[in-house]
């Protein structure tokens, strides 16, 4: 079974905190938002993960999560997303991970 998290997005409604930084990678009670969703699908036995980001700071993904040893993973899959395409479009960039 694979797992998609789409964490793109601009975050305008929590600006200015999203000034600097995407916001899946501001911190909810001690970690960063984007730790939430994998530690839910590495707990359900999914270890096939694909992160749909975008944006000015989409590399903060790969510097703070890496290949995903971190959460028992052997790796974490990673897509780009041009522009302000919506989850539509962020789903049909996971279309090839998703076999379709």
């Amino acid at each position: 079974m694979k797992g998609i998290i789409l964490a793109g997005g601009l975050g305008k409604r929590l600006y200015p905190l999203t000034k600097i930084t995407n916001k899946h990678l501001l911190p909810i009670y001690d970690k960063p938002m984007i730790y939430y969703p994998i530690e839910t699908l590495v707990d359900a036995g999914i270890n096939d993960i694909l992160i749909v980001t975008g944006g000015t700071h989409a590399g903060e993904f790969l510097r703070l999560l890496g290949d995903g040893r971190q959460f028992g993973l052997k790796q974490i899959n990673y897509t780009y997303q041009e522009g302000e395409g919506g989850i539509a479009d962020a789903l049909r960039l996971a279309e090839h991970f998703a076999d379709g």
